[in-house]
C-alpha cells in the first residue's frame, strides 16, 4: 500500500504555487524591501569601513592625542611637558602658513607648512610616503607635498613651487609626496569645505623651518600621545600651564583638532541617513505586506475553510501564511544583501579617496547581515501578523461560506448629481471608492508615503542652494577674506583699500578663546566686528543684519545651544592671547547661521579688553568684478598675508565638496525612492485587479467595452494617486524638516527647503510610475480569459 503524502509537503505545494500566482506582488514588495536594507547595509557598511580605516591609519602613524598651539616657546620645554604624569611621548614642532604662487591660478594658493625632523621619522604623527624621498638636511629648500594638493597641480617630486615663507619668496623643491592623519580633512583658513588646488599642506626639514620662521631653539607648536587610562582633563591643563607664559592658546584633545572633527562629522551624518531613511523604505514595506497579506486571506478564506476541514489545525494554518509572507519578503532580504554589498564598496572607496586614507580596510560584517536580514524578515512578520491572526481565528464553517453581497444603494452623488451628469464607468468608479473607505484610505496612503520620500530625497537640492544663498550672499557679502600671520596695525586697511579694484574695507579682530558657562566650555574663535559691519554681518532668523553689541557678546544659536545658554546669561571668556584676560560678558543677541559655530563683540571693546592698539587679524574686501584679475595678481605680492579665501572660489569648493559626498548619497536615496513609488502603485494596481477580476469579466461579458473596464479600473488607481499627492508632499515636508533637524550638527546645518518644484517633480515622478503600472495592468486586463475568471466564485 502506498504511503500516504505528508501533509507538510501538501503546504510547501501550495506555498510555492501562491507564490508564483503573486509574483508581481513579490516583485513590488521585493523592490521596496530591498532598497531600504541596501541603504541600511550600504550606509553601514561604509561607517564601519571608515571607522576601521581610520583607527588603523591613525593607530599605524602614531596621531597624536592632545595638541597645542604657542606663539613661542623653548625646546628644553619639551622636557617638561614629558614630564606630565599620563603623557607618553612629545613631539615639538614649527609651523607656519605660506602663500604659493601656482600656475593656471590667478589668485594665490595658500599652504599649512610642518616642519619634520631631518634625521628621524616624527614620533606622532608619522608620514606614509606615497612617492619620492624625504627632504634632506642639507637641502633647505626641499618639501615634502600633501598628495591631494599634489594631484590637483600634477607635481611630482623634483618640480618647484614658489612660496611666500614668513614674508619671504623662495621656490621649494618637492622632494616627495605624503599623507598624514593630522591632514585627512585640509581646509583653506576661514573656510569650511576642502579645495585642493588652492590649499594644501607640505613639510619642510625642522631646522630650514625654524630659520625661515626665527624660531631657532624654539617649537610654536606641540603634539602629545598619552598613556592608556591618563587623566585627559589633568594633561590639558598641565600642558596650558606650561605653554601660558609663552602664549599658549590652549591644548585641545584629538576630538576637537579640525581634522578628525571634521571626520567624524561626516560620519556621524552618514549614521543618521543610515537609519533614518532605511526606516521609511521598511516602514511602506511592512505596508505593503499587510494590505497584501490581508486582501489574501480575504480572497482564500474558502481556501482556508477547506484546509481545516481536512484536518489542518491552526497553528499549521497559521505557519503557512507566516511562511507564504516570509517568503514573500525572501527575494527583498537578497536584493538587499548583494546591493547593499556592492554599493557600500563603492561608496567607501569614494569616501577614502576624499578622505585622503593610504588604505582601505572594507570587511563586510556578517552582522550586518544578519541585522539587515532580521529586520527585513521582521519587518514582514510585523506586516502580515494581523492578517495570519485573522486567518487562524476563521471557523471552517464560516470561511466556507460565500461572502455576502454588498448592499447596493443609490449613493450621494447619485442623489445630488442631475442624471446623465456623470457615465456609469465613472459613476462606478466613486461607488466603489465609497464603498471601501478604509481600502481606497490604506491605498492613498501607500502611494503617499512613496511621494513623500521623494520628496524628502528630492528637496537637498534646493536646500543647498539656500544655505550657499545665506552664507556667501546674504550673511558674508565680501569677495575676498584676507588674513594675515598675526594682528597688524589698522593701518593695514589703507594698504588693502590701495589694491587694484578694492571698492571697500573691512578690518576684523579674532581671537582663541575658551568660553565657559556653568560645566560647559567650548574653545572658539571670537571675532571682533566694527560697530556698523556691511560686509560681513551676522543675522537673526529672519535673516535680518545684526550688528555687535557694544557690551557682551553675540553667540550663534548653536553655541549657546551647546553652552545651555541665552540673551541675558553671562559667559566667562578666557581670552588666550595678548594680556590673555578673563572676561565675564553677557549674551546679548543670537545669530543664526548654516555653517559652523561664531561669537562676536565689538571692536573697541575687545581692543580696550586686551589692552592694545587698534589691529586687526584679517579684512573682509569687495572687490569690482572688472578688476578681480588685477587685484588676485597683486595678493600674491603682500608678505604677513596667512591666507585669501575669495567667495567665487569657495563657493565652488562647496559645491565640488557636496557633489563628492552628500549629492552622491542623496543621488542613490532619489534612486531608490523612484522604486519605492514604482513598487508601491504597481502593487497597489495588481492587488485591485486581482481583486476585481471577477467584477472586471462580468462586465465584459454584459457589453462593456474592453476600454472601459480599463477606464473602470484604473480610473479608481488614478483617483486615489491624485488625492495622495497632496498628503504625500504634506508628509514629505513634516520628513524632510524632521531630517535636516536631526542631520545638524556643529560643522553644518542644511535648512530644510520644500519648494514647490520639488512637490511638482516628486508628484510627476508618482504620476509616471503610476501610468507605467497601468499600462502593465491594462495589458493584463486584455488578456483576461472572461471563461475561466467567470468560472470562480471570487
Amino acid at each position: 500500500m502506498a504511503r500516504a503524502r505528508p501533509v507538510v509537503s501538501v503546504l510547501w505545494r501550495k506555498l510555492g504555487r501562491d507564490l508564483w500566482a503573486l509574483r508581481a506582488q513579490v516583485g513590488a514588495i521585493a523592490l521596496v524591501l530591498g532598497s531600504g536594507l541596501a541603504v541600511l547595509i550600504m550606509s553601514l557598511g561604509a561607517i564601519r569601513a571608515l571607522e576601521d580605516t581610520r583607527a588603523a591609519f591613525y593607530d599605524r602613524a602614531r596621531f597624536a592625542d592632545v595638541f597645542a598651539e604657542v606663539r613661542r616657546a623653548p625646546e628644553a620645554l619639551a622636557a617638561r611637558l614629558a614630564q606630565i604624569p599620563g603623557v607618553r611621548a612629545v613631539e615639538t614642532r614649527v609651523r607656519d602658513r605660506v602663500l604659493l604662487d601656482l600656475p593656471g591660478l590667478n589668485e594665490p594658493g595658500s599652504a599649512v607648512v610642518v616642519s619634520i625632523p631631518e634625521d628621524h621619522r616624527p614620533r606622532l604623527n608619522d608620514l606614509v610616503l606615497r612617492e619620492g624621498r624625504w627632504p634632506r638636511r642639507e637641502a633647505p629648500d626641499e618639501v615634502l607635498l600633501g598628495e591631494a594638493f599634489a594631484e590637483a597641480h600634477g607635481l611630482h617630486p623634483g618640480d618647484t613651487v614658489a612660496a611666500v615663507v614668513h614674508g619671504r619668496r623662495r621656490v621649494l623643491e618637492v622632494a616627495g609626496i605624503a599623507l598624514s592623519p593630522e591632514f585627512v580633512y585640509t581646509l583653506p583658513p576661514g573656510a569650511l569645505m576642502p579645495d585642493d588646488r588652492r590649499n594644501g599642506v607640505m613639510w619642510m626639514g625642522r631646522h630650514a623651518l625654524a630659520a625661515a620662521t626665527g624660531l631657532e631653539g624654539a617649537f610654536n607648536s606641540v603634539v602629545l600621545a598619552l598613556s592608556r587610562g591618563a587623566d585627559e582633563a589633568a594633561v590639558l591643563a598641565a600642558v596650558d600651564a606650561a605653554l601660558d607664559r609663552y602664549g599658549g592658546t590652549g591644548a585641545y584633545p584629538r576630538r576637537d583638532q579640525t581634522s578628525d572633527w571634521f571626520l567624524s562629522g561626516e560620519i556621524n551624518q552618514l549614521a543618521t541617513l543610515a537609519w533614518v531613511l532605511p526606516s521609511i523604505f521598511l516602514a511602506v514595506a511592512a505596508f505593503l505586506i499587510n494590505i497584501a497579506a490581508n486582501r489574501l486571506i480575504a480572497l482564500e478564506q474558502p481556501h482556508i475553510g477547506l484546509l481545516k476541514a481536512f484536518g489542518f489545525g491552526n497553528v499549521q494554518v497559521g505557519v503557512h501564511y507566516l511562511a507564504l509572507m516570509l517568503a514573500m519578503a525572501l527575494p527583498g532580504v537578497l536584493l538587499g544583501w548583494f546591493g547593499g554589498a556592492a554599493l557600500g564598496r563603492w561608496i567607501t572607496e569614494l569616501y577614502a579617496q576624499f578622505f585622503r586614507f593610504p588604505f582601505l580596510i572594507y570587511r563586510p560584517d556578517a552582522g550586518v547581515f544578519l541585522l539587515a536580514a532580521g529586520i527585513g524578515f521582521g519587518a514582514a512578520a510585523a506586516g502580515a501578523l494581523a492578517a495570519v491572526r485573522k486567518a487562524v481565528s476563521l471557523r471552517p464553517a464560516e470561511a466556507m461560506v460565500p461572502p455576502a453581497p454588498p448592499a447596493y444603494r443609490r449613493s450621494f452623488l447619485s442623489r445630488t448629481l442631475p442624471p446623465g451628469t456623470l457615465d456609469q464607468p465613472t459613476m462606478m468608479i466613486l461607488r466603489h471608492i465609497a464603498r471601501w473607505p478604509v481600502r481606497s484610505a490604506l491605498t492613498t496612503s501607500g502611494i503617499a508615503l512613496s511621494c513623500a520620500v521623494l520628496v524628502l530625497s528630492l528637496q537637498w537640492a534646493p536646500s543647498i542652494d539656500a544655505l550657499l544663498e545665506r552664507q556667501f550672499f546674504q550673511e558674508n557679502r565680501q569677495d575676498a577674506t584676507v588674513t594675515f600671520l598675526e594682528a597688524r596695525p589698522l593701518r593695514v586697511v589703507e594698504d588693502l583699500s590701495r589694491l587694484p579694484g578694492v571698492l571697500a574695507v573691512e578690518p576684523f579682530r579674532a581671537v582663541p578663546v575658551r568660553l565657559t558657562a556653568g560645566h560647559r566650555s567650548r574653545r572658539e574663535a571670537l571675532t571682533a566686528l566694527p560697530a556698523r559691519p556691511g560686509l560681513a554681518r551676522p543675522l537673526d532668523t529672519a535673516g535680518r543684519p545684526l550688528d555687535p553689541p557694544a557690551q557682551g557678546l553675540m553667540l550663534t544659536t548653536t553655541l549657546a545651544e551647546l553652552l545651555a545658554v541665552g540673551p541675558g546669561d553671562v559667559v566667562t571668556v578666557e581670552v588666550r592671547e595678548g594680556r590673555r584676560p578673563t572676561l565675564h560678558l553677557p549674551v546679548v543677541a543670537l545669530a543664526d547661521t548654516n555653517i559652523g559655530l561664531g561669537a562676536w563683540m565689538r571692536q573697541d571693546a575687545l581692543w580696550a579688553a586686551l589692552d592694545e592698539a587698534p589691529t586687526a587679524s584679517g579684512a573682509y574686501l569687495a572687490v569690482d568684478g572688472a578688476r578681480h584679475a588685477a587685484f588676485t595678481a597683486r595678493l600674491k605680492d603682500i608678505p604677513m598675508v596667512a591666507g585669501v579665501m575669495l567667495r567665487s572660489t569657495a563657493v565652488g569648493a562647496f559645491r565640488d565638496t557636496m557633489a563628492e559626498t552628500m549629492m552622491i548619497m542623496v543621488g542613490f536615496y532619489v534612486t531608490f525612492s523612484g522604486m519605492l513609488t514604482f513598487g508601491v502603485v504597481s502593487n497597489s494596481a495588481r492587488i485591485a485587479l486581482s481583486e476585481r477580476g471577477r467584477e472586471l469579466a462580468s462586465l465584459r461579458v454584459l457589453g462593456f467595452t474592453e476600454g472601459e473596464v480599463t477606464y473602470i479600473l484604473l480610473g479608481e488607481l488614478a483617483l486615489l494617486t491624485l488625492a495622495a499627492l497632496p498628503l504625500g508632499a504634506a508628509i514629505g515636508w513634516v520628513l524632510a524638516h524632521g531630517m535636516a533637524q536631526a542631520m545638524g550638527t556643529e560643522l553644518y546645518r542644511i535648512p530644510a527647503v520644500v519648494t514647490p518644484a520639488v512637490m511638482g517633480w516628486a508628484a510627476l515622478a508618482v504620476v509616471v510610475a503610476a501610468a507605467l503600472s497601468g499600462l502593465s495592468v491594462a495589458r493584463r486586463i486584455r488578456r483576461l480569459d472572461l471563461v475561466a475568471v467567470l468560472k470562480t466564485r471570487e
